[in-house]
């Protein structure tokens, strides 16, 4: 499997480095770093790889988590918290055959100290949830070997009671990347505000139910094309009306 595991913004070299080992232990291989605090290849990151080295070496740095995810079809972020707006976390038996299913999924972990920020949530598709005790807050290592071992090496099992299994998009169907989506949101929000159906405000929230909705959908790339498409179709249509005003009152 072609997984990706995203670690934002992390602070300490040595859970950088544990978390490479944590990755060569379950079979993962593309580490990616998003804005790091510090320096990956500190000697205290080398040594707590251990063998993990040259993954940890040929880890790629991004500026943004956007950036990070452009060539990904699926982001599975990382929160042991309910977050407003945002869909709660899943079991990970639950979310596991949409993983295997997609092309390039990516793993998305946040920051040691709090963990990733609404924002970050926003361009994952789902989100897994880390079954523990009543402290639920995990070092960064443990998180990655844990997830890493559910969708790499964990087999096929049950959902949770109470958790409905994951709807899968159809077998040989390619989805659209992250950056795809990310870019058919950004259209859709400039067309949200620009016809009134939102406002600077709100744009945030409702920008929000929308993507829960359409990340559902697994869409094509096709499909997101064609959306955008319609989004296109509606600014001019609006301009259109806009420059038909002042025509009819310069002919009145």
């Amino acid at each position: 499997m072609n997984l990706a595991v995203v670690l934002v913004s992390p602070k300490t070299p040595g859970n950088i480095g544990a978390a490479a080992r944590a990755m060569l232990n379950m079979g993962a291989g593309d580490l990616r770093l998003v804005a790091p605090r510090c320096n990956p290849l500190d000697p205290q990151a080398i040594a707590m790889a251990v063998h993990a080295e040259d993954l940890l070496r040929s880890a790629r740095v991004y500026a943004t988590l956007r950036e990070a995810l452009a060539d990904r079809d699926l982001s599975v972020g990382t929160s042991a918290r309910v977050r407003a707006d945002l869909p709660p976390g899943r079991h990970p038996a639950t979310l596991r055959p949409l993983v295997r299913a997609a092309a390039a999924p990516a793993l998305v972990f946040g920051p040691e100290e709090t963990g990733l920020i609404n924002s970050d949530l926003e361009q994952c598709q789902v989100t897994v949830r880390i079954p523990t005790g009543d402290y639920a807050s995990l070092n960064l290592a443990q998180a990655v070997l844990l997830v890493c071992y559910e969708f790499l090496q964990g087999v096929e099992d049950a959902p949770p009671p109470g958790e409905a299994p994951t709807t899968l998009p159809a077998p040989g169907r390619k989805t659209a990347t992250r950056e795809d989506m990310e870019a058919m949101y950004g259209h859709l929000r400039e067309t949200m505000q620009l016809i009134g159906y939102t406002d600077a405000v709100r744009a945030r929230h409702t920008l929000r139910l929308w993507r829960a909705m359409l990340d559902r959908a697994l869409m094509s790339p096709a499909e997101s094309r064609l959306f955008r498409g319609f989004l296109r179709q509606v600014h001019w249509r609006v301009e259109q009306a806009a420059k038909a005003v002042p025509d009819a009152q310069s002919e009145s």
